[in-house]
């Protein structure tokens, strides 16, 4: 993280870190580690891994670097990244369960942060996939808990426009006159109701979260794996 990309910090928060120094000091959606030259997230975040879908992830990495620092991240005793003044920040996808993250600046430096990836229910891939099992299946389609929305369970392929590449894809329907606000991976997508009840959603490779919120009223989830992320077309 270099001067440009702490800005929105705000300079109090900044300068109340500094003098302080204190290890691993959580400021608007960082901590910045007890040497104060690195830093990593304050939290664990879902994103999209471009090979396993849906994972945890921290970012780690240099804090305000001067042009010649440089450091080694690691995740649990195994090196996963270099950062260095022209690439300050590196993602670190977190294993289930109890995770450190280090970044190591030389032999006598090295600031450490743990988080908590643990899993919410047995046999879950991982933090970020919810608990579905109280849908129910029924022949080809997967109807959710609340009744609102259902998915077809074996994904098709299809061209995607957006991309011009042959993807995997599934169809969700609103299963009655709601209005459902659709997204896939946190990305909106579109909203379902009675003038629009259904709308395919493609898949990206690995673990995909697709979910239909009806307001603050219930949130249906649907997870499917799209594989590789593509598909040959029939």
């Amino acid at each position: 993280m270099n001067s440009k990309q702490i800005v929105t910090l705000g300079a109090a928060a900044f300068v109340a870190i500094m003098s302080l120094n204190m290890p691993a000091s959580a400021a608007t959606g960082v901590q910045v580690g007890a040497s104060g030259k690195t830093y990593a997230s304050s939290g664990v975040q879902c994103a999209l891994n471009p090979v396993s879908g849906m994972a945890p992830l921290v970012q780690a990495g240099l804090y305000n670097p001067k042009a010649s620092t440089s450091a080694v991240v690691s995740l649990n005793g195994t090196d996963v990244a270099s950062v260095t003044f022209y690439n300050p920040d590196a993602n670190v996808w977190l294993a289930n369960g109890s995770n450190t993250v280090v970044v190591t600046l030389d032999k006598r430096t090295a600031d450490s942060y743990t988080f908590d990836a643990s899993l919410s229910y047995p046999n879950q891939p991982n933090m970020c996939i919810p608990d579905t099992r109280a849908n129910t299946i029924s022949g080809s389609v997967e109807y959710a808990a609340s009744g609102k929305s259902y998915a077809t369970v074996t994904p098709g392929c299809a061209l995607n426009p957006l991309t011009g590449q042959a993807q995997p894809y599934i169809n969700l329907f609103d299963n009655g006159a709601y209005v459902l606000n659709v997204s896939a991976n946190n990305v909106p997508l579109t909203q379902l109701g009675p003038t629009r009840p259904h709308t395919a959603i493609f898949l990206s490779a690995g673990l995909n979260v697709i979910s239909a919120a009806n307001g603050s009223l219930s949130t249906d989830y649907y997870v499917r794996n799209g594989g590789s992320g593509t598909c040959t077309l029939p």
